[in-house]
């Protein structure tokens, strides 16, 4: 790769990378096939539980069933990624992944349908928990900067998947869903097979020698690291907040239309893109720490005029222009919350991000209880619930940063 031909910010990335035009969106894409596979089969809810005769309730299980498999994937594949290198675990993710997509064009009983949603879940967590391993071999301390770039690209197919999904059952059954989902695994395959030659693939000195458990005992107990990790998850449970309540806010206590909520889900994901852009332009010259600690403040201001206006019961409007910045912070506090975990490990990267990701989903998936148990009929619980959240993390940061000076 020409030296010229790369930004002054990126010069020092490790000989033997693939062009980053091509690498990042592969990444990204990789990553992908969770929204995607998560999203897109949505609107085929009814169309499914008909044609299983079943219920609608049995089929929504599958999701749950796929988030769960998903988890217990990352926490099997991520210490064996540290262990046994990356590629054949991103191979065997998208081998799996494809096949089983394949399979459940063909099932006729809501049962064999759940089972392998979960194996389809647990297999392509293989490919997408070695993702930021490569990015922080790519950017090295700018891994933020990269991480950016992949929730960038990432953010697309939540966004469109359900659109997806509509227009598929427009054009035929439910199956076609899954055949696309296989064709997607696919082509990745064969790109990553011809194109994702990376340094760390070749070497196997710097693979980590530690069982399964150790691995984990290494993250878990690496000073400096569970604040951090603790700052991502509370990050985390403010976007599922979000993500749980809006129909409810938007639609039941606002009475907008579906049409109406469409566009304002879209600009918020919107504010998370544009935050992800603006971070990998000045991340790299102010830090993820620096960044973490001013967005976390920022989102904790937004977080309390989101919750004022909705304790006054001010207008939608107002709630509107609170959650599009309250949303881009989130989206900064995140990254760079993971790339700062993730740049104090060498070897175990694969580890370090299953359980960020684990942590993440398992706190994630509190959201919809939590909102139940403090239901009003009103948007303060969930404005209290995402306020909450930020300042829990601006706790996280000042006892982390009172850890580094005694440090």
């Amino acid at each position: 790769m020409n030296k010229a031909s790369i930004p002054s910010s990126e010069l020092s990335q490790p000989q033997g990378i693939p062009n980053l035009a091509l690498l990042i969106p592969m990444l990204s894409a990789i990553v992908a096939i969770t929204p995607l596979a998560i999203d897109m089969y949505l609107p085929a809810m009814s169309t499914l539980a008909s044609s299983f005769n079943s219920s609608v309730t049995t089929v929504q299980q599958s999701l749950s069933l796929y988030l769960a498999g998903y988890a217990l994937g990352m926490l099997t594949f991520g210490p064996i990624a540290d262990r046994i290198g990356r590629r054949p675990l991103v191979l065997l993710g998208l081998t799996g992944f494809g096949l089983i997509s394949l399979a459940l064009a063909f099932v006729t009983s809501v049962e064999v349908f759940l089972g392998l949603r979960f194996l389809q879940a647990f297999i392509g967590a293989a490919a997408t928990v070695v993702v930021p391993g490569y990015i922080k071999e790519v950017y090295g301390k700018n891994t933020a900067k990269g991480m950016s770039y992949v929730s960038l690209i990432m953010m697309l197919a939540p966004l469109i998947a359900p659109t997806m999904g509509s227009l598929i059952l427009e054009l035929g059954e439910w199956h076609l869903i899954f055949f696309i989902l296989a064709c997607y695994a696919s082509l990745l395959l064969v790109l990553v097979l011809t194109k994702l030659r990376m340094p760390s693939d070749a070497q196997t000195s710097g693979r980590s020698q530690r069982s399964f458990f150790g691995a984990y005992a290494v993250v878990f107990t690496k000073p400096g690291v569970k604040l951090h990790i603790a700052s991502g998850v509370m990050t985390s449970f403010a976007f599922f907040c979000y993500l749980t309540a809006s129909p409810f806010v938007y639609m039941e206590v606002f009475g907008l239309d579906k049409s109406l909520f469409a566009i304002l889900f879209s600009t918020n994901v919107g504010a998370l893109m544009l935050a992800n852009v603006i971070n990998s332009r000045i991340v790299v010259k102010y830090g993820s720490r620096r960044m973490l600690k001013v967005a976390t403040l920022l989102a904790a201001v937004a977080g309390i005029g989101l919750l004022s206006v909705n304790l006054f019961g001010l207008s939608y409007h107002f709630t509107v222009a609170a959650l599009i910045p309250f949303m881009g912070f989130l989206g900064v506090m995140s990254v760079n919350a993971d790339a700062i975990v993730l740049m104090k490990f060498q070897q175990e990267t694969g580890t370090a991000t299953a359980v960020i990701g684990t942590l993440r989903f398992g706190f994630g998936a509190l959201a919809g209880p939590l909102l139940a148990l403090f239901y009003t009929g009103t948007a303060v619980p969930f404005s209290a619930l995402m306020l909450g959240a930020v300042l829990l993390v601006g706790l996280c940061q000042f006892l982390a940063h009172s850890q580094q000076r005694q440090g």
